[in-house]
């Protein structure tokens, strides 16, 4: 099968073992511990009701030997009723068996969903940055849907035609173990050709949820790009990407296909062969007085109760591989452990304290990408951090945030480690505001109580006014309760920093870290952001991002960092006076007179580290 242009290893190298699909119907059956009290009803309903099912081709087997036989309009009659009866209770019980099934079901896939959706919101910063978006989306989607297809359409009918074929076997061999075992004969090939479609469609499936994966990952980058796609007229060179992905899923399905071209007919020739047996066998029984009429009769019924189970649970199997191999990524996603995690014996960090941070040294990869960094910020005081892209700076800012953890060293506030801290006191009392203000689907009062989701409508009205923006707020179309739509794309760059900054100033924090929060803005709006910005350092510690020199001269000291180490430290008057690094950059800012208000590398862009 086509890999669609991506080396990433395909499904066929994922599996799923024996050995791991027991453990994931182990941990199912953990799962659904809760709800073993409906399973266990809904199991003796279905027991009663496949009774009722097997109960009818011995029926109508007794009528024609003790009733149309022996014309005793009697006997027909009451095998009649009966049969009707059987038939009518059977339709009863599984009516009760699909509504309670399917509540346990969609119960458990609702918890399913907010489990997963939980783990991820848990999960650090590097998972994120690892993991494909679309990969993810995929997961939540694509692969709870093969669950939710199973619970709604497959249960019950799996238990039933397992019940079905067990049932019958047993029936047909108390009827005549002769005729029995004649028709037994097609089973060892059937048994061979459903393990055969076990093995292949295991691997297929697998593929085909890879292979979706990929194809939703390059969709949503796709559309998340769209507007830089447009911009260099690259619609061309994307659909192509997509139209590979998509091939590559196409593939996977047809091959789904091909397997099961080759085994449905076969199970249906079986069938056949065993319907001609039954007939050819039981006439020459029947002939020796070995058997009765109404016994081959009820055989041929029993017959569909013997195949059609198989037949019905193998193109089931198709909705269980793709089930197990959703759950099978779903319960790997799930295991995924999160960088960041609440040690036992945490504590809350205090409302105010020094900021330290002590011979730290952090890589995303095996690359060191800040090697021993020590930095002590006072309570109160305003720290820039500059340098080139890609020297450090913004990755010793997220080391502050406790979005990732070093691989040595200590970041502490107040002398508490913050890898011993509670992660909610931590995001209370250390909050980061980025480059770029992002809002989420919904009003621009529900974006700003983020910061603080218990806050009442008081408590929002407040962080406005107290960053003077009341009236500029009041402007959009229905004050706070105006929908800024998806990624805020109904407000301009500058009202989304601001909604952002009263975002921060509800939560209140001890500690600012901004990423050059005015970099990005259009003059319309960067004054009334940088004011607001002021308003909102006031009285707090902040650790500063500054892209500008400009920026960092305002700030009560400038950290530089450069190749990974914090080369100089110092207020913004006694590095000049140094004479090193950060004074030449200064010089030559000067030298140009702040054009863009950037030198060296560091422009209004956002480093990547």
């Amino acid at each position: 099968m086509r890999s669609g242009g991506h080396d990433d290893p395909v499904a066929l190298d994922e599996k799923i073992s024996r050995e791991e699909a027991q453990r994931v119907m182990r941990r199912l059956a953990r799962m659904l511990r809760p709800y073993r009290r409906k399973i266990v009803i809904a199991s003796l309903l279905l027991f009663f009701q496949t009774a009722c099912i097997l109960a009818g081709p011995a029926l109508v087997g007794y009528g024609i030997d003790h009733g149309l036989q022996h014309k005793s309009y009697t006997v027909l009659y009451t095998v009649t009723a009966c049969f009707f009866a059987v038939a009518l209770i059977a339709a009863v019980l599984g009516r009760q068996v699909i509504i309670i099934v399917s509540v346990i079901g969609e119960t458990f896939l609702r918890d399913l969903r907010e489990r997963v959706f939980r783990h991820l919101m848990g999960l650090g910063l590097d998972f994120f940055e690892r993991e494909k978006t679309g990969q993810l989306v995929s997961r939540m989607t694509s692969d709870i849907d093969a669950l939710e297809e199973l619970v709604s359409q497959g249960l019950v009918a799996i238990v039933q035609n397992v019940l079905l074929f067990v049932g019958a076997v047993i029936v047909i061999f108390v009827l005549s173990w002769e005729l029995a075992l004649c028709t037994l004969i097609v089973v060892p090939p059937l048994v061979y050709a459903s393990n055969w479609f076990r093995t292949r469609s295991n691997a297929a499936y697998l593929e085909v949820r890879d292979r979706i994966g990929h194809n939703l990952a390059t969709l949503q980058e796709g559309l998340a790009g769209v507007r830089v796609v447009q911009a260099f007229s690259r619609e061309a060179s994307f659909t192509r990407r997509f139209s590979e992905t998509n091939e590559a899923q196409f593939d996977a399905n047809l091959e789904t296909v091909r397997i099961a071209s080759r085994y449905f007919p076969y199970v249906e020739f079986s069938s056949v062969v065993g319907i001609a047996l039954i007939i050819g066998m039981g006439g020459w029984f029947n002939s020796q007085g070995i058997i009765s009429v109404g016994v081959v009769a009820a055989f041929v019924l029993y017959l569909s109760n013997l195949f059609e189970p198989v037949q019905q649970l193998s193109q089931l199997y198709n909705t269980v591989q793709s089930a197990g191999a959703g759950l099978h990524k779903v319960f790997g996603l799930m295991d995924t452990k999160t960088s960041i995690s609440e040690h036992p014996g945490s504590v809350d960090l205090p409302q105010a304290g020094r900021l330290e941070v002590h011979d730290v040294s952090f890589g995303y990869t095996q690359r060191l990408v800040l090697e021993h960094v020590t930095l002590v910020v006072r309570e109160g005081e305003r720290i820039a951090l500059v340098g080139p892209t890609g020297a450090g700076k913004s990755t010793l800012a997220k080391l502050i945030a406790r979005f990732y953890d070093p691989r040595s060293g200590v970041v502490s506030f107040g002398g508490i480690d913050l890898r011993q801290a509670t992660l909610r006191s931590l995001r209370q009392r250390i909050v980061v505001v980025p480059q770029e203000g992002y809002l989420f689907t919904g009003t621009v009062r529900e974006n700003i109580r983020v910061g603080r989701p218990g806050a009442t409508d008081d408590d929002v009205v407040a962080a406005v006014a107290a960053l003077g923006l009341t009236e500029r707020l009041d402007q959009f179309e229905r004050g706070l309760d105006t929908e800024v739509r998806e990624r805020g794309s109904r407000l301009s760059a500058g009202e989304r920093q601001l909604v952002s900054l009263t975002r921060a100033a509800l939560a209140d924090p001890s500690v600012l870290v901004l990423d050059e929060a005015t970099s990005n803005l259009d003059p319309g709006t960067e004054q009334t952001v940088e004011r607001a910005l002021e308003i909102l350092m006031e009285g707090r510690t902040v650790v500063v991002v500054a892209h500008r020199l400009s920026t960092a001269a305002r700030a009560d000291r400038i950290g530089v960092v450069d190749e990974g180490a914090l080369v100089e430290l110092g207020s913004h008057e006694e590095l000049l006076e140094r004479g090193g690094r950060y004074a030449g950059l200064y010089r030559a800012w000067d030298s140009s007179h702040g054009h863009a208000g950037t030198v060296d590398g560091i422009g209004a862009g956002t480093a990547t580290t």
